[in-house]
């Protein structure tokens, strides 16, 4: 059978002057495919197997091609876009005809020349789609453990719940709003810690490192805000959890492990309306 929008060996079944007729040996319908001859191998006879690519042309007939494309159906890719229209966008998937991408399969604003974490389905007239809709096609069944850093992708941001984020491009993570912190948009590549393994698989995830390593990075980033505004930041234990996050990119908790722990070393001393350095 000749699959739509994947890779696979077909055996050449006939010649012509454009190139050659391609088709599966279990297919007994006979269904045939046309590789062009500039695809076409060097002395290649009737009988032999050439593995190629299956995708519509520009006039929308199936084709095949030996170009391996950046994406095939059951995988996801970060495609680059190349051009923005009234219809959808079009990404370049390493093939001569760009690949569509409908308003529909679009989440948030969509820019050109950035790139996106993208799947690919075939519509219901049989053409191959991109699409960022893409939590219901991630795999839960990780190989991965708590405490693992890891790198992903964001792929959709819910003010209710926090950012999705396809976690090795294939795997389905949520940075839930607590452990949220900083600017982020859909295609943005982020490093993130494995906080917990839910039982149905999916991974609940943290942009923070463990605790004994967060006071420490933590406490430099009060250091470095501090000689930024002349040695005195008026913050302490009496600021709001929203102006620390906003300021700082951490929790009040945070900011208060922090604290205590450059207090402890000497580094600084509490102030009337925040705190100090003590050089």
């Amino acid at each position: 059978m000749i699959e739509l929008g994947k890779i696979q060996k077909l055996e050449v079944v006939g010649k012509t002057q454009i190139g050659v007729y391609l088709g599966s040996k279990d297919d007994k319908q006979g269904d045939t495919i046309l590789l062009p001859k500039s695809h076409v191998p060097q002395e290649t006879e009737i009988g032999d197997e050439i593995e190629v690519f299956v995708y519509k042309d520009s006039e929308g007939r199936n084709i095949a091609t030996t170009k391996k494309p950046k994406l095939t159906i059951g995988d996801f890719a970060l495609l680059k876009v190349v051009e923005l229209t009234n219809i959808g966008a079009f990404l370049d998937w390493g093939l001569e005809k760009d690949l569509f991408m409908p308003f529909r399969e679009q989440i948030g604003k969509i820019k050109k020349d950035a790139t996106y974490l993208v799947g690919m389905y075939s519509d219901s007239s049989n053409r191959l789609c991109a699409t960022m809709n893409i939590h219901g096609l991630l795999s839960s069944e990780s190989p991965l453990k708590e405490n693992d850093r890891v790198r992903g992708t964001v792929y959709s941001i819910s003010k209710e719940m926090g950012a999705f984020v396809a976690v090795d491009n294939k795997y389905q993570g949520l940075i839930p709003n607590k452990e949220l912190y900083g600017n982020y948009s859909e295609g943005d590549s982020i490093e993130v810690r494995i906080k917990k393994i839910r039982q149905d698989g999916k991974l609940e995830l943290s942009v923070r490192k463990m605790l004994f390593n967060q006071i420490e990075e933590d406490a430099k980033v009060i250091m470095d805000r501090l000689k930024s505004c002349g040695g005195t930041l008026q913050m302490n234990d009496g600021s709001s959890p929203e102006s620390i996050k906003s300021e700082l990119s951490m929790s009040k908790a945070a900011f208060k492990r922090a604290i205590g722990r450059l207090l402890k070393e000497g580094a600084i001393k509490i102030v009337e309306k925040g705190i100090k350095m003590t050089w």
